[in-house]
């Protein structure tokens, strides 16, 4: 058979149509490029978004050798950081956290100001992947030229906040961001990590979702610096104001704040762009309200060496887990104890004893 007679052939095959690359091509000729910290610097401060996801990726890795390059970087942008205003966020599962932040967001964009939303996924703790889903669910403020948006992955860290996310806020203070968004991925213990590592905390509750006082940890309301209501429009208006004077009274029987700064209740609707002038108007006066007073500077001081200490603890922990004949101990020693031969105390103690022991030898 011809060619000819080949191509009328039923059992031909068409050439189809060219696949386009999966990857962009500029984006592509980006990553093949090796950069050195000096790079990455300079693109950060020139606010180079692709160099700044890069650095936070760089700062993100468990690798040696990224560990490095990413404490050069972060030593490096230190002087042009701390003038960022830093504000976590959280909530009750279903509140509606991304949807207040692309609001909320929104508007402070539109009045000029850059924004970096550094949103911690949930990781699994069978798989450790995660969604990274906030730049689908955050659509509008993803395409915002003025707005940065980075889910990282909890990685199985204290209650989902990622490990290095205060020194991400670092970068995105560097690139020029003046307004840092810190969401957590829900109420647990997360927020107390988040806590030491912004400026003001933002709780936000819903209305008519049961026994309102009885849904939050009176821990995590005592450090909110203000709550919001959220979706207080149309018949869920009545209950958000009702809801919201429960909190106010509550709030009142809770001691003072290392601040001074007497925290309030607020409604908002994300859907109708209700209360959120009201909201960042609050923002606004506690960074005026703080920095008068130099609790401002004090609470950044205290959190960098909150911060030193925590990655001193986690160091060693680290250091510790990575021992090979550790390693190899602890699995007998987990042996005994589960066998009742030993109890967990001295478990811990010998396996202390006999770290320390190497450590020593090793000088």
């Amino acid at each position: 058979m011809d060619n000819k007679e080949q191509s009328k052939s039923a059992l031909s095959v068409s050439k189809g149509v060219p696949q386009p690359p999966t990857i962009n091509p500029r984006l592509q000729k980006i990553r093949k490029k090796e950069l050195t910290p000096e790079d990455y610097v300079s693109g950060i401060l020139q606010g180079d978004i692709p160099i700044l996801s890069r650095a936070i990726t760089l700062i993100e890795s468990n690798l040696p050798a990224h560990f490095v390059d990413a404490q050069a970087i972060v030593k490096a942008c230190l002087p042009h950081t701390g003038k960022s205003i830093r504000i976590g966020i959280t909530g009750v599962p279903g509140v509606g956290k991304s949807s207040f932040i692309e609001s909320l967001g929104k508007h402070i964009t539109d009045r000029g100001r850059k924004l970096a939303v550094l949103a911690v996924d949930p990781s699994s703790n069978r798989s450790r992947g995660s969604i990274l889903g906030d730049k689908t669910r955050m659509e509008l403020l993803a395409a915002d030229p003025n707005a940065f948006i980075r889910p990282s992955p909890s990685a199985g860290s204290l209650g989902g906040v990622a490990r290095k996310t205060r020194e991400s806020i670092l970068l995105c203070e560097a690139a020029g961001y003046e307004v840092v968004f810190v969401e957590t991925v829900g109420v647990g213990q997360s927020e107390t990590a988040v806590h030491s590592m912004v400026d003001f905390f933002l709780l936000l509750m819903l209305a008519g979702a049961g026994d309102e006082l009885q849904g939050i940890k009176r821990g995590i309301m005592e450090m909110a610096d203000l709550i919001a209501i959220t979706k207080a429009d149309g018949d869920n208006a009545g209950p958000s104001s009702q809801a919201a004077a429960q909190y106010k009274s509550a709030l009142h029987l809770f001691p003072p704040s290392a601040s001074g700064w007497t925290p309030d209740v607020l409604t908002c609707s994300a859907h109708k762009g209700l209360g959120l002038n009201e909201i960042w108007s609050k923002i606004l006066d506690y960074n005026n309200f703080a920095t008068g007073k130099g609790y401002f500077s004090k609470r950044r001081q205290e959190q960098a060496l909150y911060w030193m200490d925590e990655t001193i603890n986690e160091v060693l922990t680290n250091n510790f887990y990575r021992n090979e004949s550790i390693s190899k101990r602890l699995s007998e020693l987990r042996e005994d104890v589960l066998s009742n031969r030993i109890s967990s105390f001295r478990a811990a103690q010998d396996i202390l004893d006999e770290y320390f022991r190497d450590q020593k030898l090793r000088k």
